[in-house]
């Protein structure tokens, strides 16, 4: 549905066809010559070891590569040949087989040139792929504007290869291409990384943990490899011709032959031309100090003068603000290792407390007259814990000698710190009080940090990380189900506070709830496709109950259709934009005019599906469900059900839950995260559904179990 409406608005304001003449008209300006170090790495730099690279970074602009391409099954890493592939393309390319098998060794012939052996090969796997890359599209575009290409080393031919795999000037080594001057593009290889582990076993495990950030443990034959690579560098740029940008890249992990292969964060230079000393980005990325490795084939074309070539995903790298120091950028790569050790045991630890959090509350719930203050502390404590994941960015948790008991003091340590704000004023006394002072810093917090660039998120557990390169910026899926429940519960306080003045507590809300839209759609903030439906669903039930308007099925599909559309104007009005300043919003626009489209929903779909496998998200929505329809709305043993007691004294809580649960609901549906978002969504709702019934209990004259009330929401709650 969503696909459809965005391919008829884009339709309406398609233009027409004078683009292509102009692409046409290109011819090449400049000279770029992008150095490809396989497997490279911050912390492999070294003044004494790697004098050519360590002085090329000291006047050049830094940043830490993301070299996502399409893994080969069963190992989480970037080869050498797809690295390669992926610049070629400029989009996400794989390799043949397993694992990470050795370069294909070009064919030369009479006149410098040479052919990659089994290229239609390496074209049908990508076209069987899910990105569909198309190989030569580098090669293609500079040619045709009248630029020459020369490669120097066998990754360096996949990469300037033609759609036909033809290398027009082909050379194994510096020293046979003694001239650079003639080429526009000169692509060279450094590949001694790779070539050294593939002799050995993979990355060392202990070079590769926290312990040991300094990566001594990876052996003498690594650092001597990175020495080699080194002076292979410094000869291609004793080469460069003056005037020239040098990019230099890291454009693969170097995973050798053995199991237990890692995921880097490897090395981005750019020096020359617009490159000045200080730190690398791109809108790819949005990111201080972090571009992508699809980047590569589009800061080639724009140094070049060339425009955007069609199928080409990245966009150019761009200098400007403090230099990094090699240091920090290791630092981010350890963040991101460490973040891998810890993510699936801290969800594990996550959905244990709150398992073992809901069995308690139950207990409690069935058996005391008085529920004790302690429950509703606690229950507000657990539903800061969501947001607290985030704001336990602040603090470089990953860089402690135990990581796990830090993330974990850390989160806890935030989240009693909002617990605490939730108390700290008269407010606590009411039934909505502390739940809403929890929900509008989960909300603000978030709205807030996605408007300044979305640094909480990246290598927090529940963001992403850039080693896996699925998000950079805006809004990811966890974040959003917290954002979205923390607003809607919000907006249930606004309404319940300004209940006197209902026209008031209506504006409010709505103008509000567009804010929070706007942030989480909106390509320079939060970007999220798929979140603004399910949000626009979830405010306006929240709104409606408020009001005490009936939500019906028509009125909800008519919602639903209002916030698709929404969102397809916002990608419209993104792809509108020139190409290397979209978002993936614009992105996925072209993608359906182009006809891929189809691919991409159906590749979310499946990743949807997928997530119903995650046993402890799974298992945690459906005991969050249970808990808050057969505990806090069933009839206790003391009488009155906890939640039925909440909705007397607050009715709107019922509206604000009902929304929730609405959104979640519908960003299970239309998102690739699939069950994380109910997951995240319910660990913020219930325990602060609790923290209120809890209140309502603590205030409400004591019944019997003769008078037991009907089940919550079973009969409309009186209205103050």
């Amino acid at each position: 549905m969503a696909s459809i409406l965005v391919l008829v608005v884009a339709a309406l304001v398609l233009p027409a066809a004078p683009a292509s003449a102009a692409r046409q008209a290109a011819s090449v300006t400049g000279r770029v010559v992008v150095i490809g170090v396989p497997g490279l790495r911050w912390d492999d730099l070294d003044p004494r070891r790697t004098p050519a690279l360590w002085g090329l970074a000291a006047r050049g602009s830094s940043a830490s590569l993301s070299t996502r391409t399409v893994p080969p099954e069963g190992l989480p890493v970037t080869c050498p040949a797809a690295g390669w592939l992926t610049v070629s393309a400029g989009q996400r390319a794989g390799a043949p087989g397993a694992g990470c098998g050795p370069l294909p060794e070009p064919v030369t012939a009479a006149g410098g040139t040479a052919t990659i052996p089994n290229w239609s090969e390496l074209v049908a796997v990508q076209q069987a792929g899910p990105f569909k890359a198309r190989l030569g599209l580098l090669a293609d575009t500079v040619t045709a504007a009248g630029g020459r290409i020369a490669a120097v080393g066998p990754g360096a031919a996949l990469a300037a290869a033609d759609r036909s795999g033809r290398v027009a000037t082909y050379a194994a080594t510096p020293a046979a291409l003694p001239d650079l001057a003639p080429y526009a593009l000169v692509v060279a290889e450094a590949g001694e990384i790779t070539g050294a582990q593939a002799d050995g076993p993979a990355d060392d495990p202990a070079g590769d943990q926290a312990g040991d950030p300094a990566g001594d443990g990876r052996g003498q034959a690594r650092r001597a490899a990175v020495s080699a690579a080194d002076r292979t560098v410094a000869e291609v740029l004793a080469k460069v011709p003056a005037g020239s940008v040098v990019l230099v890249a890291g454009l693969s992990d170097s995973p050798g032959r053995g199991e237990g292969a890692i995921a880097h964060l490897h090395v981005a230079i750019a020096a020359g031309g617009p490159y000045g000393h200080g730190a690398l980005t791109a809108s790819s990325t949005r990111q201080r100090a972090l571009v992508t490795v699809t980047d590569v084939t589009m800061t080639v074309t724009h140094l070049l003068g060339l425009p955007t070539p069609d199928g080409a995903v990245g966009r150019p790298w761009s200098g400007g603000g403090e230099a990094p120091s090699a240091a920090e950028l290791a630092d981010a790569d350890l963040a991101s290792q460490v973040l891998r050790e810890v993510r699936e045991p801290f969800f594990i630890t996550l959905v244990a407390a709150q398992l073992l959090f809901y069995g308690l509350a139950a207990l409690v719930i069935r058996r005391h007259r008085r529920m004790p203050t302690t429950t509703r502390v606690v229950a507000t404590v657990s539903g800061a814990l969501p947001v607290s994941i985030f704001l336990a960015q602040l603090v470089p948790w990953w860089g402690f000698a135990h990581p796990m008991p830090a993330l974990l003091g850390t989160i806890l340590g935030f989240a009693v710190l909002v617990a605490g704000l939730a108390y700290a004023g008269p407010w606590r006394r009411h039934v909505l009080g502390p739940p809403a002072v929890v929900a509008g810093i989960s909300s603000l917090a978030l709205l807030a940090d996605v408007v300044t660039g979305s640094r909480l998120q990246v290598n927090a557990v529940a963001g992403y990380e850039p080693v896996t390169g699925g998000r950079f910026y805006g809004f990811g899926n966890m974040a959003f189900a917290v954002y979205s429940t923390g607003t809607i519960l919000l907006l249930a306080a606004v309404a319940h506070v300004l209940r006197r003045r209902p026209r008031l507590a209506a504006a409010v809300c709505v103008a509000y709830g567009l804010l929070a839209i706007a942030g989480d759609g909106w390509p320079t903030w939060g970007a999220d496709f798929g979140g603004v439906p399910s949000f626009v669903l979830g405010v306006a039930v929240c709104v409606l109950m408020a009001a005490g308007k009936r939500v019906s099925v028509l009125r909800l599909g008519l919602i639903g259709v209002a916030g698709v559309l929404l969102i397809s104007l916002i990608a419209v009005a993104d792809w509108l934009r020139p190409a290397d300043r979209r978002t993936h919003l614009g992105a996925f626009v072209q993608q359906i005019i182009g006809g891929e489209g189809g691919s991409v929903v159906g590749r979310k779909l499946g990743a949807m599906l997928h997530t119903l496998g995650n046993l402890p998200l799974t298992l945690l929505s459906v005991v969050a469900l249970a808990f808050l329809f057969l505990v806090l709305a069933r009839p206790s043993r003391w009488g009155a059900p906890a939640l039925s007691l909440a909705y007397e004294r607050a009715p709107e809580l019922r509206a604000g839950l009902f929304g929730a649960l609405t959104a979640a609901f519908a960003g299970f549906l239309i998102n690739d995260s699939g069950i994380a978002i109910p997951a995240m969504a319910l660990t913020v709702a219930v325990p602060l559904a609790l923290a209120a019934s809890v209140r309502a209990f603590q205030t409400a004259p004591p019944t019997t179990a003769a008078r037991s009330s009907a089940p919550a929401g079973a009969t409309a709650p009186p209205r103050p």
